[in-house]
Protein backbone atom coordinates (compact mmCIF):
# COMPACT_ATOMS: atom_id res chain seq x y z
CA UNK A 1 0.00 0.00 0.00
CA UNK A 2 1.43 3.30 -1.25
CA UNK A 3 1.56 5.96 1.27
CA UNK A 4 -0.63 9.42 0.04
CA UNK A 5 1.57 12.61 0.10
CA UNK A 6 -1.27 15.25 -0.51
CA UNK A 7 -2.88 13.73 3.09
CA UNK A 8 -4.52 17.27 4.86
CA UNK A 9 -3.92 15.82 8.45
CA UNK A 10 -1.10 13.62 10.24
CA UNK A 11 -1.67 10.07 9.47
CA UNK A 12 -3.99 8.49 11.83
CA UNK A 13 -1.54 5.90 13.24
CA UNK A 14 0.61 9.23 14.59
CA UNK A 15 -2.15 10.68 15.41
CA UNK A 16 -4.34 8.55 17.76
CA UNK A 17 -0.71 6.70 19.59
CA UNK A 18 -0.56 8.90 22.54
CA UNK A 19 -2.37 6.96 25.71
CA UNK A 20 -4.82 10.63 26.62
CA UNK A 21 -6.17 13.31 23.95
CA UNK A 22 -7.74 16.18 24.84
CA UNK A 23 -9.57 17.97 21.80
CA UNK A 24 -11.30 21.29 21.16
CA UNK A 25 -13.77 20.68 18.96
CA UNK A 26 -14.44 24.45 18.34
CA UNK A 27 -10.80 24.19 17.36
CA UNK A 28 -10.92 21.41 15.05
CA UNK A 29 -14.04 22.81 13.56
CA UNK A 30 -12.67 26.07 12.33
CA UNK A 31 -9.66 24.52 10.61
CA UNK A 32 -12.39 21.60 9.18
CA UNK A 33 -14.29 25.08 7.87
CA UNK A 34 -11.10 26.20 6.45
CA UNK A 35 -10.39 23.02 3.89
CA UNK A 36 -12.04 22.77 0.75
CA UNK A 37 -15.40 20.67 0.09
CA UNK A 38 -14.42 17.76 -1.92
CA UNK A 39 -16.18 16.68 -5.31
CA UNK A 40 -20.34 17.33 -4.71
CA UNK A 41 -20.09 16.45 -1.16
CA UNK A 42 -21.75 18.91 0.95
CA UNK A 43 -19.40 17.89 4.18
CA UNK A 44 -16.55 17.96 6.14
CA UNK A 45 -15.48 15.32 8.71
CA UNK A 46 -11.86 14.87 10.71
CA UNK A 47 -11.52 11.47 12.74
CA UNK A 48 -11.09 12.97 16.26
CA UNK A 49 -9.67 9.55 18.17
CA UNK A 50 -10.25 5.74 16.59
CA UNK A 51 -8.88 2.97 19.15
CA UNK A 52 -10.01 -0.90 18.24
CA UNK A 53 -13.90 -0.60 18.49
CA UNK A 54 -14.49 2.55 18.92
CA UNK A 55 -14.57 5.89 16.93
CA UNK A 56 -15.04 9.86 17.76
CA UNK A 57 -16.00 11.56 14.27
CA UNK A 58 -16.70 15.34 13.99
CA UNK A 59 -18.57 16.58 10.78
CA UNK A 60 -19.46 19.61 9.64
CA UNK A 61 -22.89 20.04 7.47
CA UNK A 62 -23.67 22.53 4.73
CA UNK A 63 -27.41 23.43 4.67
CA UNK A 64 -28.51 20.69 2.35
CA UNK A 65 -25.77 18.00 2.93
CA UNK A 66 -26.72 14.13 2.88
CA UNK A 67 -25.29 10.88 4.44
CA UNK A 68 -27.08 8.12 2.41
CA UNK A 69 -28.92 5.27 4.11
CA UNK A 70 -26.04 2.80 5.54
CA UNK A 71 -25.77 1.32 9.06
CA UNK A 72 -22.78 0.24 11.51
CA UNK A 73 -22.24 -3.31 12.93
CA UNK A 74 -22.34 -1.64 16.48
CA UNK A 75 -23.88 0.92 18.97
CA UNK A 76 -24.21 4.42 17.45
CA UNK A 77 -24.23 7.95 18.87
CA UNK A 78 -25.23 11.18 17.11
CA UNK A 79 -24.66 14.38 18.96
CA UNK A 80 -26.00 17.93 17.24
CA UNK A 81 -23.47 20.86 18.83
CA UNK A 82 -24.55 22.84 16.26
CA UNK A 83 -27.90 23.22 13.88
CA UNK A 84 -30.44 21.22 12.52
CA UNK A 85 -30.69 17.61 11.31
CA UNK A 86 -32.88 15.16 10.30
CA UNK A 87 -32.35 11.37 10.83
CA UNK A 88 -34.04 8.85 8.96
CA UNK A 89 -34.56 6.00 11.18
CA UNK A 90 -35.38 2.67 9.94
CA UNK A 91 -38.38 4.74 8.12
CA UNK A 92 -39.01 7.11 10.94
CA UNK A 93 -37.88 10.79 10.74
CA UNK A 94 -36.52 12.26 13.83
CA UNK A 95 -35.82 15.87 13.67
CA UNK A 96 -32.31 17.19 16.15
CA UNK A 97 -30.87 20.58 17.38
CA UNK A 98 -28.04 21.27 19.47
CA UNK A 99 -27.90 19.69 22.21
CA UNK A 100 -29.73 16.43 21.27
CA UNK A 101 -28.67 12.93 21.49
CA UNK A 102 -29.78 9.94 19.14
CA UNK A 103 -28.66 6.55 20.18
CA UNK A 104 -28.94 3.68 17.96
CA UNK A 105 -28.75 0.23 18.39
CA UNK A 106 -26.26 -2.16 16.00
CA UNK A 107 -27.62 -2.92 12.39
CA UNK A 108 -30.24 0.14 11.81
CA UNK A 109 -30.42 1.43 8.93
CA UNK A 110 -29.91 5.58 9.05
CA UNK A 111 -29.05 8.36 6.84
CA UNK A 112 -28.67 12.16 7.45
CA UNK A 113 -29.75 15.39 6.22
CA UNK A 114 -28.33 18.95 7.54
CA UNK A 115 -32.10 21.27 7.37
CA UNK A 116 -29.49 24.14 8.24
CA UNK A 117 -25.54 24.19 8.48
CA UNK A 118 -24.84 21.78 11.34
CA UNK A 119 -22.06 20.17 13.13
CA UNK A 120 -22.34 16.47 14.21
CA UNK A 121 -20.05 14.52 16.98
CA UNK A 122 -20.03 10.61 15.71
CA UNK A 123 -19.60 7.73 18.48
CA UNK A 124 -19.38 4.47 16.85
CA UNK A 125 -18.44 1.37 19.23
CA UNK A 126 -18.75 -1.80 16.59
CA UNK A 127 -19.51 -5.14 17.98
CA UNK A 128 -16.75 -7.94 18.45
CA UNK A 129 -17.05 -10.29 16.14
Amino acid sequence: MSEFTDRLREHPENRFAAPLHQIDINKVANQLSAEPLQGKRLHRQETLYKHASATIALFLFEKDAYLPEHLAEGVVSVQVLQGKLRMNVDGQANELSAGQILVLAPGVKHDVRALEPSRMLLTVCLQAK
